[in-house]
């Protein structure tokens, strides 16, 4: 259109019309945008492991790509105390990881446990180190996450303390609190990982049942558990995440 053929309020209803697509434009991008960028809540990727295992160090790896490509993903690194001899003990084993893997294997009307076990959002079970079954499995946590939404948490660290705030929602679950620390390189001195060096990220160091959450809002406050950050789960005997995050 040629701007010479219009007078002085042509010139201001074009201005003007302009203008209201283009603020259109931007309320479109940012509603577009905050949708593909905001999640209810992460999907959470337990992995049961242990330095005393020759299978898992991919699975590790994997861990590791995903917690570096993927920051709506909260990465938990469980390892187990099955695996420890003579030859190697884990340092960072646990028997509650232990005791967690033999729930999720009860889930499946199980008593075998096996390492490296994946187990995303306390429903998909699979061997550790398979990306492809990884990738879709948390695809599929995502869309259900989208589909159901999340009942809200919050977890902090206060004066030496660790609070978790739980929203309403619908109980009854259990309020778990996971203590980690994001990055640990071991070099191992025993065992069929023997003269390895492993670098692995969010290696949990405690687990702490909260008690029980009946759907009312609550909060929680402890003494910090070991580990230097720290992740809290809402979560049905189940299995089912209800809520989920970290600090």
């Amino acid at each position: 259109m040629d701007r010479r053929v219009l007078g002085k309020s042509g010139l201001q209803l074009v201005q003007w019309v302009m203008t209201r697509y283009l603020l259109a434009g931007i309320a479109l991008f940012g509603l577009t945008t905050g949708a593909a960028v905001a999640a209810p809540r992460p999907v959470v990727v337990e992995l049961f492991t242990s330095q005393g295992c020759s299978d898992c160090p991919p699975a590790d790896a994997l861990l590791r790509q995903v917690k570096a490509t993927d920051p709506d993903v909260l990465p938990l690194d469980l390892h187990v105390t099955y695996w420890n001899d003579a030859a190697w003990k884990d340092p960072f084993s646990l028997r509650a990881a232990t005791d967690l893997q033999d729930h999720y294997a009860s889930l499946r009307g199980s008593t075998e446990v096996y390492t490296p076990e994946a187990v995303v959002d306390g429903k998909a079970q699979f061997v550790g180190s398979n990306q492809t079954t990884m990738a879709a499995a948390i695809s599929r946590a995502r869309a259900a996450i989208a589909e159901s939404g999340a009942t809200q948490v919050s977890v902090r660290a206060v004066g030496g303390q660790i609070v978790v705030h739980v929203g309403e929602g619908n109980g009854p679950a259990t309020v778990w609190l996971f203590g980690f620390d994001p990055e640990r390189t071991t070099t191992i001195r025993g065992g069929e990982n023997g003269g390895r060096t492993l670098t692995e990220v969010n290696v949990v160091r405690s687990i702490t049942r909260l008690g029980t959450w009946d759907g009312q809002p609550s909060e929680r406050k402890i003494r910090a558990p070991a580990g230097t950050r720290f992740a809290a789960l809402v979560q049905r005997s189940d299995g089912t995440v209800l809520g989920a995050a970290q600090d």
